[in-house]
């Protein structure tokens, strides 16, 4: 029965994970490290899942079955701390952002799984953790919760930093974060207590399902470098606003492209071009509304969508866009200024444009003022 069981549970979170990996694959920025970490677990975890079922093959004769259940607990323990190394290189990369720390921290985690990988297996013969008897039963090593807290003290490690560095942490990233530790932690618990079934994987596909709802489907729509919508977002809503749009209904949008960004990146390097990018998110989102629409449309570009019907207004959201960047130019923060050229306009439903030829409508009055003797520079 608990064979039964244990396979039907693992198969269902096999398959939910297979759901995520699809879902994900259609979406999102693939090439991003926090994209890759994540996927890497959700691998990990199918991987831990199918040995899992391998090894419940418990007192079942036969030439094959005490090779499964052989192979898989002995693979299962070699790989006990996979799992909570994959969670921990994800916190820190979402804490800290820096793929040259993380790619350090994933060096020294594979030191320690390696290290722990060699204990296994100079225990097999001693018996420390667990053992298989000669009718093909496995039985629990004197040393046996030694391995489950190795899984609690990475997961409490992660759980540290989340705590210490949560003020830079987004707070709609904060509840997913904190909250993942917690059943996988629950599922140690009640296997050592409940034998011969397993909780603690099942449990820990509960955490990385909310973490896909809360966090990366969160960042299918998330620019990854600046943290405001991106240019996938930015079509899906100005197409909606555009099919809204009628005589009585109307929205405006701003073009803004940096000036001189090649300069910034030429003197001060690339690094200090991707600050630029951020400070200038940044501003954007501080001088605006908290209903405006802020997206990085590409490269060195932004667009703003709000809904104003008259130009007027438009034009004095674009001199508020104006001073919040000279405000900043006037604290010499950096050795370079921030500036931007802008071209705006109403989107007339009358017109019939659609979003591609709006966008090139919008992209051809920024340049025009780029070029402009008398700009309109923020």
């Amino acid at each position: 029965m608990d064979l039964l069981a244990n396979i039907i549970i693992n198969a269902y979170s096999i398959i939910l994970l297979g759901v995520i990996i699809i879902t994900a694959m259609k979406q999102g920025e693939k090439e991003t490290l926090q994209y890759k970490l994540y996927m890497g677990m959700v691998q990990v975890a199918i991987l831990l899942l199918t040995l899992d079922t391998l090894s419940r093959f418990d007192g079942s004769p036969g030439t094959v079955y005490p090779l499964l259940n052989h192979g898989g607990n002995f693979l299962l323990f070699a790989l006990n701390l996979t799992l909570p190394s994959s969670w921990l290189l994800y916190v820190f990369h979402q804490i800290f952002v820096d793929e040259r720390k993380t790619k350090r921290l994933f060096w020294s985690l594979l030191a320690i799984n390696l290290l722990n990988m060699l204990i296994i297996i100079v225990s097999l013969p001693l018996d420390w953790f667990y053992y298989i008897d000669s009718n093909n039963v496995y039985h629990r090593g004197a040393l046996f919760p030694l391995a489950s807290v190795g899984t609690i003290a990475v997961l409490v490690i992660a759980y540290i930093l989340i705590l210490r560095n949560r003020k830079k942490i987004e707070k709609k990233h904060y509840f997913a974060l904190a909250f993942f530790a917690v059943p996988p932690c629950a599922g140690i618990i009640l296997q050592i207590f409940i034998y011969g079934m397993s909780f603690m994987l099942n449990l820990a596909v509960v955490s990385l399902f909310i973490l896909f709802l809360n966090i990366q489907q969160q960042n299918i729509h998330t620019d990854y470098l600046t943290g405001i919508n991106n240019r996938k977002s930015l079509d899906d809503y100005m197409r909606k606003k555009i099919n809204m749009s009628n005589w009585n209904q109307a929205f405006g949008a701003i073009m803004l492209d940096f000036d001189d960004f090649k300069g910034i990146n030429d003197v001060f390097g690339h690094d200090e071009g991707d600050i630029a990018l951020k400070t200038a998110a940044r501003l954007l989102s501080s001088c605006l509304r908290l209903t405006d629409f802020i997206a990085r449309f590409g490269g060195d570009e932004f667009c703003v969508i709000t809904d104003v019907s008259d130009e007027k207004e438009l034009l004095q959201i674009v001199e508020r866009i104006q001073e919040c960047f000279k405000r900043y130019n006037e604290t010499k923060e950096k050795p370079y200024k921030l500036s931007m050229s802008a071209g705006y306009s109403i989107y007339d439903a009358e017109s019939g444009r659609g979003m591609d030829d709006f966008q090139k409508h919008l992209d051809k009055k920024m340049y025009e003022n780029k070029q402009n003797t008398l700009p309109i520079v923020l």
